[in-house]
């Protein structure tokens, strides 16, 4: 996925020997290269496409090594240099003691002496992004009829031959889910709402490292019988908190002028 991360780059943990036989000091810090890295997908990709494979990777980068907040400063500072606000990207940087030995995110260090690596599809799109087809249904418009699979032509059996897709979710339960060769990822991602009561907002489809877009059809992905469709399901919003009555003396005691007679109070024995 490209977000490894060591430690330290030698066994000394010094920055400040060679390591990489570049001859760069990598306890240098060099200042962010403006120039965006020209990269080529192994496949066509749309900028839906794109935005998922980089939340796969700022979600799951954390879990590996290194520290949240030095992630969260890349993430930002990666922002900042896609918008060609180099000024920004650089503040950041600076503001997080990070440092780049070779003047490139791909490469990072933190003043602990941890490496982070970015992948260069977080850094610039690839010189073969396509445009996201608009003719067809979005399946992640709840009002559209595409979306809901108990509605329009999409149910209909005459439409499209009826198979069992195995998923298997990021919280590690595997099961199958009863699909149609022409149902789209959005379709699909509500029949598994339907099924198993999981918002299709929170879902991502994953399938031999590729992420599907709502707008993909079944056949159109060549998904064999025997393969496994990954779901990765984000953490839902944390509910609001239940606000209730709070209860003071006066509340919960009788209320004078009720009918309530005081109890008598005991005489204060005296010694003697």
């Amino acid at each position: 996925m490209g977000g490894c991360v060591g430690s330290h780059h030698d066994s000394s943990g010094s920055l400040n020997e060679n390591s990489d036989g570049t001859g760069v000091a990598l306890g240098r810090n060099q200042p962010l290269k403006r120039e965006r890295p020209k990269w080529k997908s192994d496949y066509p990709m749309t900028e839906g496409q794109l935005r998922s494979k980089r939340d796969e990777f700022w979600d799951t980068a954390p879990a590996f090594e290194g520290r949240k907040e030095i992630w969260d400063a890349l993430r930002a500072a990666a922002s900042a240099f896609e918008s060609n606000d180099h000024l920004l990207a650089q503040a950041i940087l600076d503001g997080a003691s990070i440092t780049l030995p070779h003047g490139a995110l791909t490469e990072c260090y933190d003043e602990l002496g941890n490496r982070y690596q970015l992948p260069v599809y977080c850094l610039s799109p690839p010189v073969n992004m396509i445009e996201e087809r608009s003719d067809e249904p979005d399946g992640s418009d709840p009002d559209s009829g595409a979306a809901d699979p108990s509605t329009g032509s999409a149910s209909d059996p005459s439409s499209g031959g009826e198979c069992q897709l195995r998923l298997r979710l990021s919280t590690g339960r595997d099961l199958q889910l009863a699909v149609r060769s022409i149902d789209t990822v959005g379709m699909m991602k509500r029949r598994l709402q339907n099924q198993e009561g999981v918002p299709a907002a929170t879902q991502r489809w994953f399938f031999s490292g590729r992420p599907l877009t709502d707008r993909l059809r079944l056949d159109q992905l060549n998904i064999s019988r025997d393969y496994v469709v990954q779901v990765i399901l984000s953490q839902p919003p944390p509910p609001e908190p239940v606000t209730t009555a709070r209860h003071t003396p006066e509340a919960s005691g009788p209320v004078a002028g009720e009918g309530v007679a005081p109890l008598p109070q005991e005489p204060t024995p005296v010694e003697n």
